[in-house]
């Protein structure tokens, strides 16, 4: 087992035990996945890597701002660029004006960028955050439980999938992206491109 692995679960042990868990873990899990995806694959930061041949992307359930459910199956028909992303993570809060401007770019009837906050505190602290950034264009969605991280297995935040209007995933982005910039835009165009 990987000895930071190890390391991160025994802190959060001791400090679970002392009370102090819940003040220091988000800290410590934030390092974690601004570390880990560098570790795992470098050269690969923000840069998008198709997946072919997949199986349909699973049918993740989240919730709107308001708590009503979502269902990623509900997008079919669209290109769906799926932010996994969270407050406390810094690369995220960086790229986040970035998605927001990439939807008035290109959302519609058949692409929708779809920024799921994986926040505990759900709209309590996902509201707030987006006032804060003056973020207009993208909607809300929750995902306070953290599905999606069992879902696609992402190796840290923001993970980007981009999945096809057939429900498949294309390919990825670990870490940030000027999405909003020619690059993003571009994957966005050739994956309506592609047709699936």
């Amino acid at each position: 087992m990987n000895m930071r692995v190890v390391a991160v679960a025994a802190i959060l042990i001791l400090l679970a035990t002392v009370g102090l868990g819940a003040v220091i873990a988000p800290r410590l899990i934030a390092a974690w996945f601004e570390l880990t995806p560098a570790a795992a694959a470098p050269g690969q930061l923000g840069r998008f890597v198709a997946t072919p041949g997949t199986p349909p992307a699973p049918d993740l359930a989240f919730t709107d701002r308001e708590g009503q459910p979502v269902r990623l199956t509900d997008m079919r028909g669209k290109v769906v660029v799926l932010n996994l992303w969270a407050t406390w993570c810094a690369p995220c809060v960086r790229e986040m004006p970035a998605l927001d401007r990439l939807q008035a770019l290109v959302g519609g009837p058949d692409a929708e960028i779809v920024a799921l906050s994986l926040d505990r505190g759900g709209m309590a602290q996902v509201g707030p955050f987006f006032e804060r950034l003056g973020l207009a264009n993208l909607a809300i969605y929750l995902d306070p439980p953290s599905e999606a991280m069992k879902a696609f297995r992402p190796r840290g935040l923001p993970t980007t999938i981009i999945v096809g209007r057939d429900g498949r995933e294309l390919g990825r982005v670990e870490g940030e992206l000027a999405w909003d910039g020619e690059p993003g835009q571009a994957i966005v165009r050739d994956a309506r491109a592609a047709g699936g």
